[in-house]
């Protein structure tokens, strides 16, 4: 029989280009996904779900962006039972721009390897993005599974492959490419975002979900949205459709959910 009380359970705290914060909790660990706001707006929004900071047993890092890393600093030497985890080579770009972090907060995670954090089994798996070494996560527990799978400039077939037929997703649709275009940002910086290692728009992010959706899966989050060049209208009508085209059951087999720069999704059992 099952235990009902035995159940991973997720709340996207915020999910956009101004930052990023996810917040996973099983019966034995409260973890954070980055910390790409204020320590004080993470802070409201863990109260907003009815959670608290001190809670949190562990902080994993994807990369050095500072709508990633906004607080970890302030985070670590605020609370001093906090693990943080990342690669070497963010340790390293994160460290300069986050001031001091106590060495026995300081925790490597290794792209592609694996760690058990009390209940919970964690699978890190690098993508295509213009950071040092970036890195998203797998999270399992109990029979379900948790992708994060945000800023990456494509998903490729091995990724696929290694992420299919998760129960959730929190998967990037960054921007509308027509909006990007034509906006009022610079050449180079269009072009880094529409690159290999940019962001996927909103119809890269369709495909990419499209290799990757199993029968498990009934859950998908649409984040990482582009402030300035996208809607979360067109966002989700885009992802929406494209996967009806293709016969993905939309509202039937799974559920599309929006995710907001400022304000938490409700704490969801997965």
């Amino acid at each position: 029989m099952d235990n009902k009380d035995d159940q991973l359970k997720v709340s996207i705290l915020s999910s956009g280009s101004t930052g990023n914060v996810t917040y996973i909790e099983t019966p034995q660990r409260k973890i954070l996904v980055d910390a790409g706001l204020s320590g004080k707006k993470i802070e409201n929004l863990m109260k907003n779900i009815g959670r608290d900071l001190t809670e949190v047993d562990d902080l994993l890092v994807t990369h050095e962006h500072t709508d990633h890393i906004k607080s970890v600093g302030v985070l670590a030497r605020r609370y001093h039972n906090l693990n943080i985890y990342a690669n070497k080579l963010t340790w390293q770009a994160m460290l300069p721009k986050i001031g001091k972090v106590p060495e026995n907060q300081q925790q490597i995670f290794d792209t592609g390897s694996f760690k058990e954090l009390g209940d919970l089994d964690v699978q890190s798996f690098g993508v295509s993005h213009d950071a040092v070494d970036p890195q998203f996560y797998e999270f399992q527990h109990a029979g379900k599974t948790f992708v994060i799978l945000t800023d990456t400039g494509y998903v490729s077939e091995r990724l696929s492959a290694e992420i299919n037929d998760a129960d959730a997703y929190l998967f990037e649709c960054n921007h509308d490419v027509e909006m990007l275009r034509m906006g009022l940002y610079p050449w180079p910086l269009k072009q880094r975002i529409l690159g290999d290692k940019g962001h996927l728009s909103n119809e890269a992010g369709a495909d990419g979900l499209m290799s990757v959706i199993g029968n498990r899966t009934k859950k998908v989050f649409l984040g990482h949205r582009s402030l300035h060049n996208n809607m979360k209208e067109l966002c989700h009508l885009t992802v929406s459709s494209m996967l009806k085209e293709h016969d993905y059951g939309v509202d039937h087999d799974f559920k599309l959910y929006d995710t907001e720069p400022d304000d938490a999704s409700p704490l969801m059992i997965i």
